[in-house]
């Protein structure tokens, strides 16, 4: 559905973004914005402009005008933050690192949750496989390494010398520490760790930044704003359905104020709701996909390689009501389709930024135009009024521990 001069639901919008597992500084998100913003209203033939973010809206933010074939709206973004957290599980050495990769290892693979996550999408177990992968090959290269110094110094010194040859294996290991920024292979590590170091179960400081999270959706809703959208992306989605869930169960709603809608991107649900002791987040699911007073669109692509493109997060965990359920609509972004064969073509291999594809600006976007859901006139509802779900969408319960919270 397509906005017009004859309707227009949303004149001023509140929108909370929850990033991903990201230690980046959130202005990066206010530069693509900008940056994306202004080559999709190129594109699309409307205007956007930024400016700073209003009084009081939160510690990080940005304001956002559009002007969407002769119909103005706006919007006051607020980028929900746990960064640091993030930072300060990643502040990791090398060897805690290798810990960390036999701990993760063993929790997915031996609770049988990495054999069953193959049975939905296998790019995503690809990227989880990588990171341990690519951290055995530096350890073996830097001993080949550490054997050829050794079986040099014997040539010349006795033969109990090639032991010092191990002396170069904590140097190399370090270099590829330092350039991680090419690999990511140190980065996605820590990634898959935090979420199996609990088994699935949020950690106490993430769970008081979800309360924090909360709060201050809860006072977007008691503001004169149209629509309140939560974004989240990647393993932000996972976080908002339970600040989500939580904000509904204690009645935060209130009955005359804003709608309330929550866009899921490029999902990792399953990476979670698949690990035993991930209760809280499939009680969520199981909550919220029956709700009707929120709108719940989730958007992924098969050419992204590291979401669970066109997965149901709820049916495929498991925990989908025997009386139906009411959300996710899942829809795709169909990359092949919305970017320009040439532009596939440059990007198709360059997994982690198509992973931020959603953000981006898309040559034909269709249905999913991301600056047009954010900052444009319809509700998130009006916008995907009367579609259907993707044909393609996998909605085959495969999880084994489908245990919720009480």
């Amino acid at each position: 559905m397509g906005e017009n001069t004859q309707h227009q639901s949303v004149r001023k919008r509140r929108v909370f973004y929850i990033p991903g597992y990201d230690p980046i500084h959130p202005r990066r998100y206010r530069e693509l914005y900008r940056k994306e913003g202004a080559a999709q209203a190129e594109i699309s033939g409307y205007e956007m402009a930024l400016a700073p973010k209003m009084a009081g809206a939160g510690p990080f933010g940005w304001h956002a005008t559009g002007r969407f074939q002769g119909v103005e709206s706006e919007a006051d973004f607020e980028v929900l933050i746990w960064s640091d957290i993030v930072k300060d599980s990643m502040d990791q050495g090398i060897f805690a690192t290798y810990v960390q990769l036999l701990r993760t290892a063993w929790i997915y693979i031996g609770s049988g949750a990495l054999a069953r996550l193959m049975k939905l999408r296998k790019g995503p177990v690809i990227a989880a496989l990588y990171p341990v992968v690519f951290l055995l090959t530096q350890l073996v290269f830097a001993l080949l390494v550490a054997w050829g110094v050794g079986a040099l110094l014997v040539l010349v010194l006795p033969w109990w010398s090639k032991v010092f040859g191990l002396l170069v294996v904590p140097p190399i290991l370090k270099w590829f520490q330092r350039h991680d920024g090419k690999f990511f292979a140190y980065y996605l590590m820590h990634d898959y760790a935090y979420s199996a170091s609990t088994r699935g179960a949020n950690p106490e400081a993430l769970e008081a930044r979800m309360t924090q999270f909360k709060e201050r959706i809860a006072e977007a809703l008691q503001s004169d704003c149209d629509e309140v959208l939560v974004v989240g992306h990647s393993s932000g989605a996972h976080l908002a359905v339970s600040v989500l869930s939580d904000l509904i169960r204690e009645n935060r709603l209130p009955k005359e104020g804003p709608k309330l809608a929550f866009l899921s991107l490029g999902q990792v649900v399953p990476m979670v709701s698949f690990l035993s002791d991930s209760y809280r987040l499939r009680g969520d699911l199981a909550f919220l996909c029956q709700r009707e007073d929120i709108t719940w669109v989730d958007v992924t692509a098969p050419g992204d390689g590291c979401a669970f493109a066109l997965c149901d997060p709820v049916s495929v965990t498991g925990v989908a009501p025997e009386s139906g359920k009411k959300w996710p609509l899942v829809v795709s972004a169909a990359f092949t389709l919305t970017l320009a064969p040439e532009r596939w073509k440059e990007l198709r291999w360059r997994f982690f930024r198509l992973h931020f594809q959603y953000l981006c600006a898309f040559d034909k976007p269709g249905h999913y135009d991301y600056f047009q859901i954010t900052a444009g006139p319809l509700t998130l509802a009006e916008r995907y009024e009367g579609r259907s779900p993707s044909k393609s969408r996998i909605e085959k319960p495969v999880n084994k521990f489908t245990k919720i919270a009480p």
